[in-house]
């Protein structure tokens, strides 16, 4: 990748995404040991379970976040190194990578489970949709301009 202003840009939006994907992928973590945000939403919408299940279903949940942050830290990691190394490809595996976590993202905030209340307390469903805020401009500005750019400089013209 060149030092063009754009490219760095791209660059930092990808970086945020990492970033906000690993605070994403961390604060179940953080939640169960401290405020139990996720605990007190399980507890509300199913107020017969017992402990036990209530936490049954926040280690099962915190599982899942955290496979879903390490996807979603490798999809960063490798869409980072795809732009980097100046794939002419790059543009359109990010944009169906960013359709994906945007979709995963959504569920996340929006899908209610058979209490009839969201699976995840809001706080924690916005906070998986946030990187994909980072991807929409990463995605965005890779697009900006008509031709991709290599490590190298501008894209050559495309022989069919």
């Amino acid at each position: 990748m060149t030092g063009a202003p754009r490219e760095r840009w791209v660059a930092a939006a990808m970086g945020a995404g990492l970033g906000l994907t690993v605070i994403a992928a961390i604060a179940p973590y953080v939640d169960r040991a401290t405020t139990r945000v996720l605990a007190d939403h399980i507890r509300a919408g199913y107020p017969d379970y017992t402990q036990i299940r209530v936490d049954s279903a926040v280690d099962l949940y915190v599982a899942l976040l955290s496979v879903i942050g390490a996807l979603g830290a490798a999809a960063w990691l490798w869409s980072m190194w795809t732009v980097k190394a100046g794939k002419g490809w790059a543009r359109p595996v990010a944009t169906v990578l960013l359709a994906l976590g945007t979709g995963v993202g959504l569920a996340g905030l929006l899908t209610t489970d058979t209490s009839g209340d969201t699976g995840l307390p809001p706080a924690l469903g916005w906070m998986g949709l946030a990187p994909c805020l980072a991807g929409l401009v990463a995605v965005g500005l890779m697009w900006r301009n008509g031709r991709p750019e290599t490590a190298s400089g501008p894209a050559a013209p495309r022989h069919t």
